[in-house]
């Protein structure tokens, strides 16, 4: 097959693993910035064009979208769409799993345990959406906040309040979210490919750090889910109709709590705890598909 990695950086560790594992599988395959595409939108032949050439022959793309780049990122991808090339990650998931609130919605409608979220349109009532979510402490989320940024702890109602009322004053949009005590800084990661999870991890906060983020110098290790976990996972997957995510769950006292679906999921930090090859995975999963 003739495969395309639509990535900004052909030196990042997730980008230069789905090369190796192409090629391994005897596949010919080239990295395209999709921020040098250019999109040319016309009846019956759409094309694109990448430093002024024509792309063609192309039987899969794995969008590899950062969040900065979302909105022309995810064009690139639907122009693929519609030039009938299979995409190891659709438009449509991909613009839905980078927006929190929706994203939220989505997994509460599919009935999947989620901590308490409040959103309102910059209320000054802050006192009650605090008491929505049981008080402080609490979480506070940038709705277009990656990797940890955007996030803050709010230790106590003072700090909540003071925190929510600056974002507001902003006009920034946030969620608050209700803080899961009982897992002690630790979140985990299940990597979801096909209907599948092909490796899990348990992400650990530094000391002094909430955020177990390992681009914030958390750490990982492989870990083995429990029947509920790993249905949860495949479940927040398919409701983001996501055939390539990283599902991010707390363990709580009412058991797993989903608290995002990614669409664009590293692989370095799954790869090291877990020693699966999961680029291999998504490779075999195109294969299916086309």
């Amino acid at each position: 097959m003739n495969l395309v990695v639509l990535s900004r950086n052909v030196k990042l560790y997730s980008t230069k693993r789905l090369v190796e594992a192409a090629q391994k599988r005897g596949h010919e395959i080239r990295v395209i910035d999709h921020s040098k595409c250019d999109l040319v939108i016309e009846k019956k032949k759409p094309k694109v064009l990448y430093r002024g050439e024509e792309i063609t022959g192309v039987n899969a793309v794995i969008p590899r979208i950062g969040a900065s780049v979302t909105f022309y990122g995810t064009a690139v991808v639907r122009q693929f769409e519609m030039m009938n090339v299979f995409t190891a990650v659709e438009s449509q998931a991909l613009v839905r799993s980078r927006d929190k609130l929706r994203s939220l919605q989505i997994l509460s409608r599919a009935g999947l345990g989620l901590p308490k979220t409040v959103f309102t349109n910059y209320s000054k009532d802050v006192e009650r959406t605090l008491r929505e979510v049981g008080g402080a402490p609490v979480i506070i989320k940038l709705l277009e906040g990656t990797q940890g940024l955007g996030v803050v702890l709010a230790e106590n109602k003072k700090a909540a309040v003071s925190v929510i009322e600056a974002f507001n004053g902003l006009k920034a949009r946030v969620i608050v979210q209700e803080f899961i005590k009982e897992s002690r800084g630790e979140d985990i990661r299940a990597f979801v490919v096909d209907g599948h999870v092909v490796g899990a991890m348990v992400r650990t906060a530094k000391e002094g750090e909430f955020r177990s983020n390992l681009h914030r110098g958390g750490t990982a290790k492989v870990i083995e889910l429990t029947l509920e976990e790993e249905i949860a996972a495949i479940k927040a997957a398919n409701a983001m109709k996501l055939g390539i995510a990283g599902v991010d769950m707390l363990r709580s006292e009412r058991g797993p709590l989903i608290i995002e679906v990614n669409s664009s999921p590293g692989l370095e930090g799954i790869e090291m705890a877990t020693g699966v090859d999961i680029a291999g995975q998504i490779i075999k999963y195109i294969e299916k598909n086309v």
